[in-house]
């Protein structure tokens, strides 16, 4: 399926080794939030939910050179329309409530 002429939020959080696991906690959370608040239908709806998880490379061009330590989080969310990406953000917490992760907040 593509998604050409669709709207998208793509995140990448770089978490050093000691938040690795609240990363995994946050995006279980926010997973489980998005499948009970989100439209499945309509303009506003929300069509690719994904997260991934890998290691940081010293040299993102190169598969082969030596991870940093720390591990990237990439989210992707596609929407049908730009309406969906803006009920996402009404329907969201402002930053202060969110734990920080990597120095970024989620």
């Amino acid at each position: 399926m593509t998604y050409h002429d669709k709207f998208q939020i793509t995140l990448i959080i770089i978490a050093p080794p000691d938040q690795v696991a609240e990363g995994d906690r946050i995006f279980k959370s926010h997973r489980s939030w998005m499948e009970a608040t989100h439209y499945r239908n309509g303009e506003k709806a929300l069509l690719s939910y994904n997260v991934s998880k890998g290691p940081e490379l010293s040299n993102q061009t190169d598969p082969n050179s030596a991870p940093t330590g720390n591990t990237c989080f990439v989210l992707s969310e596609i929407y049908e329309t730009r309406a969906g990406v803006l009920d996402h953000f009404n329907r969201s917490s402002t930053p202060q409530k969110y734990k920080c992760l990597g120095n970024r907040y989620l």
